[in-house]
């Protein structure tokens, strides 16, 4: 199979769909791997590693996607790209579907076969190709919520740790999955005071053993919450439904009992945002104001940190890749039902259900897509 990979073009996105290495190994599967001019140089991967690797670099996008028959991305196709794509194409990158109608009718138009990598599950109903990505915005959050704090960026003046004969900051993970427990080891470590909120005993006892006293947990019902976020310096937005769009946990009623120069950070702006003031931002124009509470909303974190976000997500995002050029997807997916919970679209239908129920397309399922 030939497979190619491009530079990303959304904002400040310098990740790449596949590094030097990751090439290497599909062509020593007797493959054949296209890859855009320039497409690495923001993980310090050059047009000669990719060489070397035994790749072939082509000058622009639009050859890659009109020879290539699987497009291998990070982040979901600009519209740009979008009209680029053709039937009996695989597109295998992030799509976040759910809030983005405009980028799911493009898709669906193509007829293009897209598998994403948040929908693609493990053992246990994890999510693998979303957990590394996870982990790195979820680290980021802190970082990026205490800059914000920074009075010189809109926001309170508040140091995350304290210093001795000073209280330190509050800071409030709501959701204590891969995010929220990423986002709450940073903080404290930092030293803040920590509180994790969260629906499922199993996922508060888990996160109370392993930080021992260190950050509190609390049931997330909606009076707790409220009264959370109304004294916290920080709230970190770390709810994850696979596919679906984000509830809005957050309301713009909340913002007026928040103390001014508090700061939201949304790592969930992909799937929409879990905060009802939340749009998307970039690491141009990383925050906006609303009721005088700082937005960090940027919808593509760990490309700031490209390189190893990048190594990361090629680590969990390769063997499938493989399989599916070496069998084909049709083939791949009937072999592999975790690599099957990929599949968004294909041929013109919507085959994820979370995703046609939020956007009101029918939903086809696997089965009848494999016949």
């Amino acid at each position: 199979m030939r497979v190619g990979t491009v530079r990303e073009i959304k904002n400040h996105e310098y990740r790449v769909g596949l590094t030097p290495e990751s090439a290497r190994e599909l062509v020593a599967h007797g493959h054949e791997v296209w890859v855009e001019s320039g497409a690495g140089n923001g993980i310090g991967a050059g047009d000669a590693d990719y060489e070397a690797a035994g790749a072939t670099i082509k000058p622009d996008a639009a050859t890659i996607f009109a020879g290539c028959e699987m497009i291998v991305k990070v982040k979901e196709p600009q519209a740009v790209e979008r009209a680029q794509l053709r039937e009996g194409q695989v597109l295998y990158t992030y799509l976040h579907l759910a809030p983005d109608p405009e980028q799911t009718a493009d898709l669906v138009k193509s007829g293009v076969t897209a598998i994403a990598y948040e929908t693609v599950t493990g053992p246990g109903n994890a999510l693998p190709l979303l957990k590394p990505m996870s982990q790195v915005a979820g680290r980021m959050s802190i970082q990026a919520g205490a800059t914000a704090l920074e009075k010189a960026n809109g926001g309170r003046g508040v140091l995350l740790g304290g210093v001795p004969g000073v209280l330190p900051g509050k800071v409030v993970v709501i959701g204590g999955g891969v995010v929220g427990f990423n986002a709450a080891q940073m903080a404290v470590g930092l030293g803040a005071d920590v509180t994790i909120l969260d629906r499922d005993p199993n996922v508060l006892e888990r996160l109370d053993n392993h930080f021992e006293g260190r950050a509190r947990t609390l049931h997330a019902g909606k009076a707790a919450l409220a009264a959370l976020v109304a004294d916290a310096d920080l709230v970190i937005g770390a709810v994850l439904i696979p596919g679906a769009a984000a509830p809005k946990l957050v309301t713009r009623d909340m913002l007026a009992t928040m103390n001014p120069g508090s700061v939201l950070v949304d790592v969930a702006i992909d799937q929409g945002g879990c905060f009802e003031t939340s749009r998307a931002t970039t690491h141009a124009e990383p925050t906006y104001v609303v009721d005088g509470v700082v937005h960090y909303c940027v919808a593509n974190m760990p490309g700031a940190v490209a390189r190893t976000s990048t190594y990361a997500l090629n680590n969990v995002t390769l063997p499938h890749a493989l399989r599916i050029a070496d069998l084909g997807w049709k083939a791949a997916l009937a072999a592999d039902a975790h690599l099957a919970a990929g599949l968004n679209v294909h041929a013109g239908k919507v085959a994820y259900e979370a995703v046609a129920r939020e956007l009101g397309y029918e939903f086809t399922p696997l089965g009848q897509i494999l016949g």
